[in-house]
């Protein structure tokens, strides 16, 4: 007769050693393989196509009349890290507020995994880890493209990755501390049409900030986005120095831990059980 004692056990064992906001991550990461094809083409064919058009398009045109406005950069190498900061937060709102806001509705996600041992803290992190996977992911492949494209060197571009993933932190964090306590999708529609557009616009991701008025800028440059640029295009262009560095550094690290400590709060008092 064969006992319960001679069943193989590690396997439960091993699961039980797994930290339960891997588990969260693990659950989201089973989801995204069903859809990982589509969004690889996506990441790397939406830049191709982009810098194609800029490089062979639109850039010849500003390249021969805004080069002092660029400081003698080609409007390629200008747009390129612009543009991976502002990709980077098109991503990490997209994919925590609208996953996260629906995830806490009636029969969603969370209340699913908040029946069992994980805590809501764990699903917290659990999620966020995934989006900040996805926007690396995202990042690589474009900053492969930028590089055969030529828009940013080879050798800085693991600094590009790091920069441009923090800044998909930075909006993350917040993202989904403030996504799980709204109440209608309409809102989370209207900040993204209403704020993460407009910095998309105006943060100088497609121009210099000294094309704007004077007011304007200082507006612009309190934006997280504005230090999210700086930091990637310092980064891609090796012309940031110590003290800026370590301002946009700055704000983004803050940004990211006041999104760590709101969304603790937010996912516990909205998944209490």
């Amino acid at each position: 007769m064969t006992t319960h004692a001679s069943h193989p056990i590690a396997p439960p064992g091993r699961a039980r050693t797994v930290p339960p906001a891997l588990r969260e991550f693990a659950y989201w990461l089973h989801r995204y393989r069903r859809t990982w094809r589509g969004t690889v083409v996506l990441n790397v064919a939406n830049p191709l196509l982009f810098l194609t058009g800029i490089g062979a398009g639109l850039g010849t045109l500003v390249n021969q009349n805004n080069s002092a406005a660029l400081h003698g950069l080609s409007y390629l190498a200008f747009l390129t890290p612009g543009l991976l900061a502002a990709s980077a937060m098109q991503t990490a709102y997209i994919d925590s507020a609208h996953p996260v806001h629906q995830s806490v509705q009636s029969k969603g996600h969370y209340w699913a995994a908040s029946a069992t041992p994980m805590s809501p803290v764990d699903i917290f992190y659990g999620h966020l880890l995934f989006n900040i996977f996805k926007v690396a992911l995202s990042t690589t492949a474009f900053t492969a493209v930028a590089v055969a494209f030529g828009a940013t060197d080879a050798a800085r571009a693991p600094l590009v990755v790091l920069a441009t993933v923090l800044v998909g932190a930075a909006f993350a964090a917040p993202s989904a501390a403030w996504a799980v306590t709204a109440e209608r999708q309409p809102t989370v529609l209207a900040v993204l049409r209403f704020g993460v557009m407009p910095m998309f616009m105006f943060s100088g991701t497609f121009f210099p900030l000294s094309q704007l008025p004077g007011w304007l800028q200082s507006v612009v440059q309190v934006t997280p986005l504005w230090h999210g640029v700086e930091l990637c295009r310092s980064a891609a262009l090796g012309t940031g120095t110590g003290a800026g560095t370590a301002v946009h550094v700055g704000y983004l690290t803050v940004l990211t831990a006041v999104g760590l400590l709101a969304g603790r709060r937010t996912y516990q008092r909205h998944l209490h059980s």
